[in-house]
Protein backbone atom coordinates (compact mmCIF):
# COMPACT_ATOMS: atom_id res chain seq x y z
CA UNK A 1 0.00 0.00 0.00
CA UNK A 2 1.07 3.48 -0.70
CA UNK A 3 1.78 6.27 1.64
CA UNK A 4 0.35 9.42 0.90
CA UNK A 5 2.90 12.75 1.46
CA UNK A 6 2.45 14.89 3.90
CA UNK A 7 3.98 17.12 1.80
CA UNK A 8 1.64 17.06 -0.67
CA UNK A 9 -1.37 18.30 1.51
CA UNK A 10 0.58 20.75 2.20
CA UNK A 11 1.41 21.70 -1.08
CA UNK A 12 -2.18 21.81 -1.90
CA UNK A 13 -3.41 23.95 1.13
CA UNK A 14 -0.98 26.56 0.24
CA UNK A 15 -1.30 26.71 -3.46
CA UNK A 16 -2.45 29.03 -5.68
CA UNK A 17 -3.73 32.45 -4.91
CA UNK A 18 -2.86 35.02 -2.47
CA UNK A 19 -4.99 36.19 0.49
CA UNK A 20 -8.81 36.25 0.42
CA UNK A 21 -9.82 39.17 -0.39
CA UNK A 22 -12.21 39.14 2.91
CA UNK A 23 -11.15 37.27 5.62
CA UNK A 24 -14.04 35.44 7.31
CA UNK A 25 -11.76 33.73 10.09
CA UNK A 26 -11.57 34.48 13.83
CA UNK A 27 -8.49 36.50 13.97
CA UNK A 28 -6.28 35.15 16.47
CA UNK A 29 -5.20 36.96 19.70
CA UNK A 30 -8.07 39.40 20.97
CA UNK A 31 -6.56 42.14 18.59
CA UNK A 32 -10.28 43.05 17.18
CA UNK A 33 -13.39 42.18 15.67
CA UNK A 34 -12.80 41.95 11.77
CA UNK A 35 -15.38 41.25 9.08
CA UNK A 36 -18.64 38.55 10.06
CA UNK A 37 -17.49 38.93 13.34
CA UNK A 38 -18.55 42.87 14.11
CA UNK A 39 -21.70 42.30 16.14
CA UNK A 40 -22.83 46.07 15.77
CA UNK A 41 -25.81 46.47 13.62
CA UNK A 42 -24.63 49.82 11.91
CA UNK A 43 -20.62 50.97 12.69
CA UNK A 44 -19.39 54.56 12.04
CA UNK A 45 -17.01 53.90 8.65
CA UNK A 46 -13.23 55.14 8.82
CA UNK A 47 -11.84 54.91 4.63
CA UNK A 48 -8.39 54.18 3.77
CA UNK A 49 -6.98 57.28 3.58
CA UNK A 50 -8.86 57.82 7.25
CA UNK A 51 -11.77 59.41 5.72
CA UNK A 52 -14.67 59.89 7.87
CA UNK A 53 -17.73 57.61 5.60
CA UNK A 54 -20.27 58.20 8.11
CA UNK A 55 -22.34 55.86 9.94
CA UNK A 56 -24.16 53.45 7.62
CA UNK A 57 -25.66 49.82 8.37
CA UNK A 58 -22.53 46.63 9.01
CA UNK A 59 -24.03 45.10 6.12
CA UNK A 60 -22.63 47.57 3.80
CA UNK A 61 -19.91 48.74 5.36
CA UNK A 62 -18.95 45.07 4.79
CA UNK A 63 -20.03 45.37 0.92
CA UNK A 64 -17.55 48.75 0.42
CA UNK A 65 -14.51 46.46 1.95
CA UNK A 66 -15.13 43.79 -0.07
CA UNK A 67 -15.15 46.25 -3.09
CA UNK A 68 -11.58 47.08 -2.01
CA UNK A 69 -10.64 43.60 -1.04
CA UNK A 70 -9.83 44.79 2.33
CA UNK A 71 -11.14 43.79 5.61
CA UNK A 72 -13.31 45.81 7.91
CA UNK A 73 -11.74 46.17 11.63
CA UNK A 74 -13.91 47.57 14.50
CA UNK A 75 -11.15 50.14 16.00
CA UNK A 76 -13.23 51.66 18.21
CA UNK A 77 -15.46 49.05 20.04
CA UNK A 78 -17.37 50.81 23.09
CA UNK A 79 -17.84 54.69 20.72
CA UNK A 80 -21.98 55.20 19.97
CA UNK A 81 -21.41 53.65 17.14
CA UNK A 82 -18.63 51.91 17.15
CA UNK A 83 -15.77 52.78 14.53
CA UNK A 84 -14.70 50.31 12.00
CA UNK A 85 -11.74 51.20 9.67
CA UNK A 86 -11.69 49.35 6.09
CA UNK A 87 -8.08 48.49 5.87
CA UNK A 88 -5.75 45.05 5.56
CA UNK A 89 -6.17 43.20 8.87
CA UNK A 90 -2.52 41.72 8.32
CA UNK A 91 -1.42 45.66 7.98
CA UNK A 92 -3.65 46.47 11.18
CA UNK A 93 -2.22 43.94 13.30
CA UNK A 94 1.17 44.70 12.56
CA UNK A 95 0.68 48.47 13.30
CA UNK A 96 -1.33 46.91 16.64
CA UNK A 97 1.64 44.91 17.85
CA UNK A 98 4.27 47.22 16.86
CA UNK A 99 2.48 50.09 18.87
CA UNK A 100 2.39 47.48 22.18
CA UNK A 101 5.87 46.78 21.79
CA UNK A 102 6.68 50.91 21.83
CA UNK A 103 4.44 51.18 24.93
CA UNK A 104 6.22 48.49 26.80
CA UNK A 105 9.82 49.26 26.21
CA UNK A 106 8.25 52.93 26.85
CA UNK A 107 6.82 51.41 30.37
CA UNK A 108 9.79 49.19 30.83
CA UNK A 109 11.98 52.13 30.52
CA UNK A 110 9.69 54.42 32.91
CA UNK A 111 10.09 51.75 35.51
CA UNK A 112 13.98 51.31 35.89
CA UNK A 113 14.49 55.16 35.98
CA UNK A 114 14.66 56.37 39.76
CA UNK A 115 13.29 59.69 40.73
CA UNK A 116 14.69 60.71 44.61
CA UNK A 117 12.79 62.86 46.69
CA UNK A 118 14.65 63.74 50.14
CA UNK A 119 12.47 65.25 53.05
CA UNK A 120 13.51 66.00 56.66
CA UNK A 121 11.48 64.58 59.70
CA UNK A 122 11.29 68.34 61.02
CA UNK A 123 10.45 69.66 57.33
CA UNK A 124 7.63 72.12 57.71
CA UNK A 125 3.62 70.69 56.76
CA UNK A 126 4.38 73.67 53.08
CA UNK A 127 7.60 72.18 52.21
CA UNK A 128 6.14 68.40 52.40
CA UNK A 129 3.49 69.37 50.74
CA UNK A 130 5.42 70.50 48.24
CA UNK A 131 7.25 67.74 47.90
CA UNK A 132 4.19 65.23 48.25
CA UNK A 133 2.89 66.92 44.66
CA UNK A 134 6.67 66.08 43.31
CA UNK A 135 5.78 62.22 43.73
CA UNK A 136 2.75 62.61 42.69
CA UNK A 137 4.27 63.97 39.03
CA UNK A 138 6.70 61.19 39.05
CA UNK A 139 4.08 58.32 39.98
CA UNK A 140 2.04 59.68 37.03
CA UNK A 141 5.16 59.56 34.20
CA UNK A 142 5.46 55.66 35.65
CA UNK A 143 8.64 55.85 37.36
CA UNK A 144 9.89 54.46 40.50
CA UNK A 145 10.14 57.00 43.12
CA UNK A 146 12.97 56.66 46.36
CA UNK A 147 11.63 58.60 49.24
CA UNK A 148 15.06 59.47 51.87
CA UNK A 149 14.31 60.81 55.37
CA UNK A 150 17.08 62.80 56.45
CA UNK A 151 18.23 61.78 60.09
CA UNK A 152 20.37 63.56 62.76
CA UNK A 153 21.75 62.81 65.78
CA UNK A 154 19.43 60.68 68.33
CA UNK A 155 16.93 60.98 65.67
CA UNK A 156 18.58 57.84 64.41
CA UNK A 157 18.00 55.83 67.44
CA UNK A 158 14.32 56.55 67.14
CA UNK A 159 13.33 54.66 64.56
CA UNK A 160 9.52 54.49 65.18
CA UNK A 161 9.47 58.46 65.28
CA UNK A 162 11.17 58.30 61.83
CA UNK A 163 8.63 55.40 60.54
CA UNK A 164 5.61 57.51 61.80
CA UNK A 165 7.06 60.77 60.13
CA UNK A 166 7.53 58.68 56.70
CA UNK A 167 4.03 57.18 56.92
CA UNK A 168 2.20 61.01 57.39
CA UNK A 169 4.29 61.83 54.52
CA UNK A 170 2.82 59.17 52.31
CA UNK A 171 -1.07 59.93 53.45
CA UNK A 172 -0.39 63.07 51.71
CA UNK A 173 0.51 61.21 47.91
CA UNK A 174 -2.50 61.51 46.06
CA UNK A 175 -1.71 59.41 43.68
CA UNK A 176 -2.49 55.44 44.32
CA UNK A 177 0.99 53.50 44.90
CA UNK A 178 2.47 50.90 46.74
CA UNK A 179 5.57 49.71 48.27
CA UNK A 180 7.88 47.63 46.36
CA UNK A 181 11.19 48.08 48.85
CA UNK A 182 10.00 48.95 52.50
CA UNK A 183 11.77 51.69 54.58
CA UNK A 184 15.41 50.53 55.21
CA UNK A 185 17.76 52.37 57.60
CA UNK A 186 21.29 53.39 57.48
CA UNK A 187 23.83 56.08 56.89
CA UNK A 188 22.27 59.45 57.22
CA UNK A 189 18.41 58.09 57.27
CA UNK A 190 16.41 55.96 55.60
CA UNK A 191 15.15 55.10 52.27
CA UNK A 192 11.75 53.32 50.83
CA UNK A 193 10.90 53.08 47.09
CA UNK A 194 6.95 53.18 45.94
CA UNK A 195 5.74 52.74 42.21
CA UNK A 196 2.49 53.58 40.96
CA UNK A 197 -0.53 51.20 41.72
Amino acid sequence: MIKKRRGSRRGRRGGGGGRRPFQRFAPKGPVARINEHISAKEVRVIGTDDEALGVMPIEKARELAQEKELDLIEVAPNAVPPVAKIMSYDKFRYQKEKEDKKMRDLRRKSETEMKSIRISARAAKNDLDFKAKKVNTFLEEGGRVEIQIMLRGREKGNRDWARLKVDNFLQSIETPFKIVSPLKFGGRGATMHIIKE
